[in-house]
């Protein structure tokens, strides 16, 4: 059997109820881009100590799984691609729903010799206004900043191990730290990061739906983001449970 070229690679903490809904969107989407390339991939979770049916599902799935204990998303990220056997690597959220064109279009950036890496950029689609308007805002920033967050990141894999990969000290916002340094070594190397702006990636809302608004608005804005990224205690609403 042929090596992958292709590692996606989704670090998952208890998401046994929504694998089923969009662990098979990654599926069509390598699915197309394998039959029409003649090229394969593979799909790694990585089960963060999950105490429901993660691991399983994920298998039923087609997924391979393998297991990261530290409850640390940089951590769980960086053991996937420590796994991968693929030259290029897709970091894709458990709860993300990727449109059938997304792998190989985002193949076509990394193997083109152009691009370093990039992101496909998000469309939540929460049900309260107040959370709506708190979505768009994040949108314009990152595009004013050519940044990207971790629902969808890909880059080669030269690439992830010339950065280190994701910091494993920083337990909220590693994911946009990553991608300024991904950044940076693609413009020193003359090879930029892309926004893919033709497509989209479909997120849960559950925290939206779940959190107040003026939560969400506490917490995910541009100066809490910032706010000690190294305390495990200070983010550990992020961790401690999954927004259901």
């Amino acid at each position: 059997m042929n090596t992958p070229v292709l590692s996606i690679v989704i670090p998952a903490f208890n998401e046994a109820a929504y694998l089923p809904r969009y662990l098979p969107t990654v599926n069509k989407s390598l699915q197309q881009w394998e039959e029409t390339s003649g090229e394969r991939g593979e799909i790694i979770v990585v089960d963060n100590a999950s105490s429901d049916d993660t691991a399983r599902i994920a298998a039923s799935l087609g997924a391979r799984v393998i297991h990261e204990t530290a409850r640390n998303v940089g951590q769980v990220r960086n053991t996937g691609a420590e796994a991968a056997r693929g030259q290029c690597l897709f970091f894709i959220d458990a709860d993300v729903a990727i449109p059938a064109e997304a792998v190989t279009t985002v193949m076509h950036k990394l193997t083109s010799g152009w691009h370093v890496g990039g992101a496909i950029p998000p469309l939540y689609t929460p049900k309260r206004l107040g959370a709506r308007l708190l979505c768009r805002y994040w949108d314009a920033y990152r595009r004013r900043h050519r940044g990207a967050q971790g629902v969808d990141q890909f880059c080669t894999t030269a690439a992830f191990h010339a950065l280190g990969g994701y910091r494993t000290d920083w337990f909220m916002s590693e994911d946009v730290e990553f991608f300024a340094r991904l950044r940076q070594y693609g413009d020193l190397t003359h090879q930029p990061v892309v926004l893919i702006d033709e497509l989209r990636v479909r997120p849960s809302t559950r925290r939206y739906d779940q959190w107040p608004t003026w939560r969400m608005v506490w917490w995910q804005n541009p100066v809490t983001a910032r706010l000690r990224p190294h305390s495990a205690a200070f983010w550990r609403h992020w961790y401690q449970s999954t927004v259901r």
